[in-house]
């Protein structure tokens, strides 16, 4: 019952977004999340439920947003009446298609071979794109216009919110379907090859098939979300099919965490927030979405998903009352240590241009600016490193309180 209020909410919330955040830019960027939300979603089938490291699934997604995009030329021709509510089937059917032809060779082994044939695919279809230009279009890739289409009950697309619904519509659809193929005894039975694939083979089970399905899942829903990705932007290059596009959707599901279906929608919607936030007032948004992923590793092995887990079972058994103070002492050092981080790169990055902070004019030719950064750092730094022992004490002590009373 409470997984389905928990889906109810879901559902009112994705209706709600375009009505708190009515603008055209706020809209796109809400399309943008839910693109991203599917395809986290469709590779942490891969990844957290089969236990297979891919760097090549970019590829289906790129796949299906081609096919998609040629299915909305033909549709702009009048070659076919496909209306475009339908259009996003076509790029399932391309990714499963292509998961098909390319997950028979690759899903026969696991662990470090599998990861290394994906990527040497994902290279092969990235580099495949610029030569096979019938297909692929080249570097200008393929385009068309959605509102071309026939309309459905008088709705043409040409307006932003109309594409939000159309896409919040399949991602809450291709979600459902995702979640109920990890309650499935296929589903069970990857995350059991995940574990131990020994121990399945011995019960008579082939490893290779059942890594295979799971990766034939993965990839439809790949080409779902690349297909509303090419509807949204009416047009798909090769930059889809890189390892560019490869390695964000890794960062997305490490950052929220694999081991959680509600994890890669964390990290979808933080990576994607980030990268449209930061790129309009820094050039190093890069660096620092690089960054957010080396933290994450470090201190959050589990993303934002775990961490979350973790401070709800602390709650539910009242215990988070305890962790408050010594949170908030951490809070303050915390935040100063990662300003002077990123004023010392803006400075560097920046080189003559005067940075503005709180009053002060900060220059990189001003010996000065890094002193006093550096050291506003390095107080920082200390102060952390002295409240932090009590921060992991407290923290080790509530979890520790739970294991004794025999409570998860």
């Amino acid at each position: 019952m409470g997984s389905r209020k928990a889906w109810a909410a879901a559902a009112a919330l994705l209706g709600a977004l375009p009505l708190l955040f009515d603008s055209v830019l706020s809209v796109g960027i809400l399309n943008q999340m839910l693109i991203a939300v599917l395809f986290a979603l469709s590779y942490n089938t891969l990844l957290g439920q089969g236990g297979l490291l891919s760097f090549g699934h970019a590829v289906y997604f790129g796949l299906g947003g081609y096919v998609a995009a040629h299915a909305l030329r033909l549709t702009e021709l009048g070659s076919i009446g496909m209306p475009l509510v339908l259009l996003p089937l076509a790029g399932a059917a391309g990714g499963l298609l292509a998961a098909l032809l390319l997950g028979s060779v690759s899903t026969r082994r696991g662990g470090t071979a599998f990861t290394m044939i994906s990527l040497g695919l994902g290279e092969l279809l990235a580099a495949a794109a610029l030569i096979l230009v019938a297909f692929f279009g080249g570097e200008a890739g393929i385009s068309g216009d959605r509102t071309a289409g026939p309309a459905l009950l008088g709705v043409n697309f040409a307006r932003e919110t109309q594409v939000y619904y159309h896409a919040a519509v399949w991602v809450f659809l291709g979600a459902l379907c995702l979640a109920a193929f990890r309650q499935t005894p296929a589903g069970r039975l990857a995350m059991a090859v995940r574990d131990n694939p020994l121990r399945a083979q011995c019960l008579g089970y082939s490893a290779a098939r059942v890594r295979l399905l799971c990766f034939l899942v993965a990839g439809t829903f790949a080409g779902l979300a690349g297909a509303l990705f090419a509807i949204h932007n009416e047009i798909i290059t090769s930059q889809a099919l890189g390892t560019a596009n490869a390695g964000q959707v890794l960062l997305m599901c490490f950052l929220g965490g694999t081991g959680y279906f509600l994890g890669p929608v964390l990290g979808a919607v933080l990576l994607t927030l980030c990268s449209a936030l930061l790129s309009d007032y820094t050039t190093l948004s890069t660096l620092y979405l690089g960054l957010l992923f080396v933290g994450c590793v470090m201190f959050l092995p589990e993303g934002l998903g775990g961490l979350l887990v973790q401070l709800h079972a602390r709650w539910r058994h009242g215990r988070l009352g305890s962790l408050a103070r010594p949170l908030a002492r951490c809070a303050l050092p915390t935040a100063a240590l990662l300003l002077s981080g990123v004023l010392l790169l803006e400075l560097a990055a920046r080189e003559g241009e005067v940075l503005h902070v709180a009053g002060l004019a900060l220059q990189a030719a001003n010996v000065w600016s890094w002193l006093g950064l550096a050291g506003f750092g390095a107080v920082a730094s200390l102060l952390l490193r002295r409240e932090l022992p009590a921060l992991q004490a407290a923290w080790q002590q509530t979890g520790a309180a739970h294991i004794s009373q025999g409570r998860p």
